[in-house]
């Protein structure tokens, strides 16, 4: 069985895209369908920028999924690689819902990029953070956490953000409690423990108010029954129920991403291999960290597809059984 994974925000860069919507027709077609679901030209900011519009939590977010839409219409179209089960990185969970059928490419694109804005709007600048605590376990991170919401009381908001695997556990939550987090790491044996440039504290408590508005948007959007199962970054186990799938993109908001136990549980699942579909290769080196002999192939630009394209089929190219 074969897994299409789906990268989430940071992957994006002027000019994802470019080459794939000028190889295939199919592609550039995913750009246009994203331009005409938002009223304005997604596909400008991906391939010409400026960066720091791109940058933009609400740019960002339709700008990797829409890549990452293109990335799968061209394997759909050009290869024999289909899914057996897919996962999306935070914001990715929404791609991976388009490559199961269960989500319109146009519904998707326009529900991410309310997604971002709503979240860059919960939390002024300057009042959250993030930070990368490494070479602590996800239970030790969590122990710090609690032990400074103990220490600072009220007001007090920091935990995991993203148990991403291999050591790396991010947090978020309000600038003094990120802070002190970091000191209170370091004291119990972190390697490193570096805050992050980011817009917002995401998959925190502040992202409440963002949660709710989202989930105001959810409720009245089509969502099928996925073809394959989905692992979901809230509950790291598969599920094709739409109602329940609902639910969680909107719990998904301020709960930890468990990309970890999601990689472990498409492993346990029967996943043999895995197809990173989109921008960059972010989720392939957080794979090596997490189970280092399950292969994750790219598949974000028309090289890396033309090779895919060209593997023979085999037990890793199976159609998704």
């Amino acid at each position: 069985m074969i897994a299409f994974l789906f990268p989430g925000q940071g992957s994006q860069k002027v000019g994802m895209g470019r080459a794939l919507a000028a190889a295939y027709p199919e592609a550039l077609a995913v750009y246009q369908e994203a331009d005409a679901a938002l009223g304005w030209s997604l596909s400008k900011l991906c391939f010409e920028g400026p960066d720091e519009a791109l940058t933009l939590t609400a740019h960002a977010q339709p700008a990797i999924l829409t890549t990452s839409g293109a990335a799968l219409r061209v394997l759909e179209r050009q290869s024999h690689w289909r899914p057996g089960a897919v996962a999306g990185h935070s914001l990715g969970e929404y791609s991976a819902l388009v490559a199961a059928g269960a989500l319109r490419l146009a519904d998707a694109v326009r529900l991410v990029h309310l997604r971002g804005k709503l979240m860059q709007e919960a939390v002024p600048p300057g009042v959250g953070a993030m930070a990368a605590i490494l070479g602590l376990t996800g239970e030790a991170v969590e122990a710090a956490c609690a032990a400074v919401r103990a220490e600072l009381g009220a007001g007090a908001v920091v935990s995991p953000a993203n148990l991403n695997g291999g050591g790396q556990v991010v947090i978020a939550g309000s600038k003094a409690a990120v802070e002190r987090a970091i000191a209170v790491c370091k004291e119990r044996g972190a390697k490193r423990a570096l805050p992050l440039s980011v817009s917002a504290p995401f998959h925190c408590a502040l992202m409440q108010p963002a949660a709710d508005r989202l989930a105001d948007a959810l409720d009245v959007v089509d969502l099928a029954r996925p073809a394959v199962p989905v692992v979901t970054n809230v509950e790291a186990v598969p599920t094709q129920d739409p109602a329940h799938l609902r639910l969680l993109l909107a719990l998904q908001v301020t709960a930890p991403v468990r990309w970890e136990e999601t990689i472990q549980r498409l492993v346990a699942m029967g996943a043999t291999g895995a197809v990173e579909v989109g921008a960059g290769t972010v989720l392939a080196g957080l794979c090596r960290r997490i189970t280092p002999a399950l292969p994750v192939h790219a598949a974000g630009d028309p090289e890396s597809i033309a090779a895919l394209s060209a593997a023979p089929v085999g037990k890793e190219t199976s159609h998704g059984t």
